[in-house]
């Protein structure tokens, strides 16, 4: 039987997610910072997923997702953790992060997280670099009353800043920080084709700190 709490429909209407999904035997999940859309008759739920995210291809094909909202209590390794896109050859919840799953099957992460929904979809949309998922609400929960983490939140008072990360060490480096996740790569040049370990953002995402 599903479970459809509106206060937990409430606290998913904006701030930071950690969607995951799974096919096989494989779970997989990263951070979207886009607040899914909630609409009342059906009640259904809009996410969209850059392309090149891996989840974004299990989505696809499996037609099943969770989204857990994350609380201003979330520290910084776990951002960094599940990053703000996931890579193939990643599996963000080796170790187990979490064993708790909702109806559908698909993970969700109670720690750190105040409700969390799961999605079936009904319609893609190609929106180019994007899908928009289209999905009928299955279940909503709502774990605690802790204060949602937005996006501003997380970069006032989560994200390192940069000058912060790169503090002068004595020892002449030059360093990129990395604006989405505060990643620091030590060089005086970066490759091209340099991708964040942590968030899978490219060079471009970068800033340059010199000493």
């Amino acid at each position: 039987m599903n479970t459809l709490n509106q206060n937990a429909l409430f606290k998913l209407s904006y701030g930071l997610y950690v969607l995951t999904a799974r096919e096989g035997d494989k779970d997989n999940g990263c951070i979207i910072n886009v607040a899914p859309q909630l609409t009342d008759t059906p009640l259904q739920m809009l996410v969209s997923v850059n392309k090149q995210n891996y989840t974004h291809g299990m989505i696809a094909r499996t037609g099943l997702f969770n989204v857990s909202l994350l609380t201003e209590h979330t520290p910084l390794h776990i951002i960094q953790h599940f990053g703000f896109q996931s890579g193939k050859d990643v599996n963000k919840f080796e170790n187990s992060l979490t064993d708790m799953r909702s109806s559908n099957g698909l993970r969700y992460v109670p720690r750190y997280t105040n409700a969390y929904l799961s999605g079936k979809v009904n319609q893609m949309v190609d929106l180019g670099t994007h899908t928009l998922f289209i999905a009928e609400v299955t279940e909503s929960v709502l774990l605690n009353n802790d204060p949602s983490l937005t996006y501003e939140y997380y970069h006032q008072h989560i994200k390192p800043k940069p000058a912060a990360m790169a503090e002068p060490t004595g020892d002449g480096k030059t360093r990129w920080v990395c604006q989405t996740c505060g990643y620091v790569y030590e060089g005086d040049e970066m490759p091209d084709d340099f991708i964040c370990p942590w968030c899978k953002h490219g060079k471009a995402d970068f800033i340059k700190i010199t000493e």
